[in-house]
């Protein structure tokens, strides 16, 4: 599979493990280390769409100031929580897989195994 696309954070344990076993199907995907690329409020729509989710699932709380930018709130529109997210890339949770499958965010890891 050469559309694969993983949108990587090399800090992060669950997406070495994914990239790893990606690797170990023999799939090497090309890596976006969106932390250091960032994105763009369509590129996040997008995947949303994409994967079927609002912004609030995509949002990664733990080590982030989402709670104290407001974002957890369950009023927080998914426009809101984009703009965050573009200003501050960590507040996307991680990995997110892309195939010619689907797109998901893969927590647990095992996860990616339905988009190979």
């Amino acid at each position: 599979m050469s559309d694969v696309v993983i949108y990587h954070n090399p800090n992060c344990g669950t997406s070495r493990n994914t990239l790893a076993l990606l690797r170990e199907k023999g799939i090497e995907p090309r890596v976006v280390e969106y932390v250091k690329t960032g994105w763009t409020h369509d590129q996040l729509a997008a995947l949303a769409v994409r994967m079927g989710v609002g912004a609030h699932a995509m949002l990664r709380v733990m080590g982030t100031q989402a709670e104290a930018l407001g974002l957890t709130d369950p009023a927080t529109s998914d426009a809101v929580i984009f703009d965050a997210m573009v200003k501050d890339p960590i507040l996307v949770n991680r990995p997110i897989v892309e195939t010619s499958k689907g797109a998901a965010l893969c927590r647990p890891v095992e996860r990616v195994l339905d988009l190979i």
